[in-house]
Order: C-alpha cells, then structure tokens, then sequence
C-alpha cells in the first residue's frame, strides 16, 4: 500500500505460512494489510483484497486519444489549411497517414504507462520505514513478510503477533512509522 503506516511486520519461511498467516489475520477483521514476496504469489491476491489496476485502461484512452489527434493533424494539414494536388493524388490519402498515426499512438501510450507506472508505485521515494526493519532484505530473495498498518481499527498488537507466531512467523517486528 502506498502510504500505510506500518505497525507491525512479520517474516516467514514458506509461502504456504504467509498465506495462513493472511488468512488468520483477515478472520480476526484486519483489512489494511500489505505482503512482500520475492516473486508474486497470485493465491495471495484475493486474500489482500487486491484490486485491478486502472494502468491498461488509461494508456489505451491515451493512445486513442494519440492516434486521433494524429491522424486529425495530418487530415487538417493536407486536406483543408494547406490542400495541394500533387500527381492527382486524393487530399484525403489515408494510406499516407497510417505511419505517423501509428507511431503517435505508441508515444502517447508508453509515455502515459511509464509516468502512471511511477505514481502507482509512489516513486520517487528516497525512504520507507519498511528498509528499516532488520532482515527484510530477505524479501527479495527468499523471505516472505507481511504488514499490517499501525492504522488498522481492528489491530490489537498483542493478538496480532500471538496469531503471527502461531502461523509459524520466524520474526515479528514492530515497526515505527
């Protein structure tokens, strides 16, 4: 999550321990809850209530709105500002356009994925309190943590971590924001 203030963190050895760990945890009515894996664990999705990104449906309106603007460019300078009829060739040659309308469309679509890529992932961040915490390193190697936000209503630390450790947490960490 992008600006949870984290509360308390947890390290486990398996994938499986995280996913019961995330399970007891959303059965005690946690719902602000993060997970750092080394690759991605789709089973883990629904569990953290993941949504689908709004990413793909932007850059395909951008494109549209690239290639659209393109073509209406190259139609308004051939045909009606500056018309000339070179080898009796149609002032309306679209043919002609379809190089530059396509190449638009895909600036206009990379450029609008790569600067939404970075705001979703909140970038450029120079510090997160996650960094903190030691061995969590681990995470993009062979660890797999989870977090749950110092903001969360249902949170009762103690509970919590006794539920962490009873899914086999190998380290639980409090965590100040």
């Amino acid at each position: 999550m992008r600006d949870m203030k984290l509360g308390i963190m947890a390290e486990f050895e398996s994938p499986e321990a995280l996913l019961l760990a995330v399970s007891k945890l959303r059965e005690m009515g946690l719902r602000k809850l993060d997970a750092y894996t080394p690759y991605p664990i789709r089973e883990i999705e629904p569990l953290l209530e993941i949504k689908r990104s709004y990413i793909p449906k932007v850059v395909l309106a951008m494109g549209l709105v690239g290639a659209a603007g393109a073509y209406t460019l190259q139609w308004w300078c051939a045909a009606v500002s500056y018309p000339l009829n070179v080898g009796g060739r149609p002032l309306h040659s679209a043919p002609a356009f379809i190089p530059i309308t396509f190449e638009t469309t895909v600036l206009f679509a990379a450029g609008t994925c790569f600067l939404l890529a970075l705001y979703a992932a909140g970038l450029p961040r120079l510090h997160h309190p996650v960094f903190e915490v030691e061995g969590f390193e681990s995470a993009s190697i062979d660890g797999y943590w989870v977090a749950i936000a110092a903001d969360d209503p249902k949170l009762d630390a103690l509970v919590a971590e006794r539920e962490l450790i009873g899914a086999g947490a190998t380290r639980v960490v409090q965590v100040n924001p």
